[in-house]
């Protein structure tokens, strides 16, 4: 059953592919910005899948978060969630990434239950238009 307190933790190594240089959103090889959102988004819908109905996901719609620390290649970062409010369909979460030393992220992220057959029928809609 869904529930506020579902928690989860999901850990990355920081790869030449995680940095700002290659993702495009800086210069430095340091773990980006883009790389942490999404390591904190699939940390929350990882979190609630098996709680979800029967041809139902969730989808993320709003992060509200701060890159606090740099991280180089090859640290490894941890990411941890918390489902702490459920408005309907709505979920909001609590995020925070760290490493050995501190935080490198925090904030709050926000998904959606949505029916995948028909969010995906909708979506695919907008090439035909």
């Amino acid at each position: 059953m869904l529930q506020v307190g579902i928690k989860n933790n999901k850990s990355l190594t920081v790869s030449e592919e995680k940095t700002a240089l290659s993702m495009g959103s800086g210069s430095l090889r340091v773990f980006a910005t883009p790389a942490m959102i999404a390591l904190m988004e699939a940390t929350a819908a990882e979190s609630v899948l098996p709680y979800l109905e029967q041809g139902t996901t969730s989808v993320g719609t709003k992060v509200n978060i701060s890159h606090l620390a740099a991280d180089p290649v090859g640290m490894t970062v941890l990411c941890e969630s918390e489902l702490i409010e459920i408005d309907g369909r709505r979920m909001v979460f609590k995020v925070v990434v760290h490493d050995e030393q501190s935080v490198v992220g925090e904030g709050i992220h926000e998904r959606f239950v949505v029916k995948t057959e028909s969010f995906m029928k909708k979506t695919e809609a907008k090439l035909n238009v």
